[in-house]
């Protein structure tokens, strides 16, 4: 099984609602960071990746069609040349809006201790190592991380081949993600979800409001 969507967009630009759609179409999984924390062996694989050490990426993502969301966003450029017949899928919003979403989820998340057990405290240092590496440093501050983020969609649209990059919005649905991969519509809506209320009920923020 080979890829055949690379999301380069980064965490809050739609991806959970992304990865339900691109499984509906291509009828395989889709890697997302939720499948990082379904893994647990994964985590010290990304977080070798982000010093330097890249995984074998056909191994790494075998069994899946796509992916979509950090992890793997961040190492969108690697992973295109390891696929380039894969379409490169750029997820974006407004920077206020992505901003006012990911400080109060992801970064929230972020700037707490982490639960105990074996595996949290893992998952919270490849999540922190990977958004000071291949994001920015100053991840928190709303002003550096706003830069970073529109850096990285600039980087994607200059870098990525114009055959191959498709930008989307999350207004966007199903339309031009069948358009380009040759797919007919769905006949169900375009799945919505992962809100940042429903994130923040989730990972039980509400109540540190």
């Amino acid at each position: 099984m080979s890829l055949r969507v690379i999301g380069a967009g980064l965490g809050r630009t739609g991806t959970h609602s992304l990865k339900l759609a691109l499984e509906r179409l291509l009828g395989a999984p889709c890697y997302h960071m939720i499948e990082v924390f379904r893994q647990p062996t994964h985590i010290p694989i990304w977080q070798r990746a982000t010093a330097g050490e890249m995984p074998r990426w056909k191994e790494l993502l075998a069994g899946y069609r796509a992916t979509v969301d950090w992890p793997a966003a961040a190492f969108w450029k690697e992973i295109s040349q390891e696929y380039p017949d894969a379409l490169v899928l750029l997820s974006v919003r407004e920077v206020d809006d992505w901003w006012a979403s990911a400080d109060r989820t992801i970064f929230a998340i972020s700037r707490r201790e982490p639960p105990p057990g074996p595996v949290f405290p893992a998952q919270f240092e490849m999540v922190k190592t990977l958004l000071e590496t291949r994001f920015t440093p100053a991840w928190s501050d709303e002003r550096m991380a706003k830069q970073a983020y529109l850096r990285h969609n600039d980087e994607v649209r200059r870098s990525a081949a114009r055959d191959r990059l498709l930008e989307w919005h999350p207004g966007d649905g199903w339309e031009p993600i069948c358009a380009r991969l040759g797919l007919g519509l769905p006949s169900e809506p375009f799945p919505h979800v992962n809100t940042t209320e429903e994130f923040r009920a989730m990972a039980g923020l509400e109540a540190t409001r």
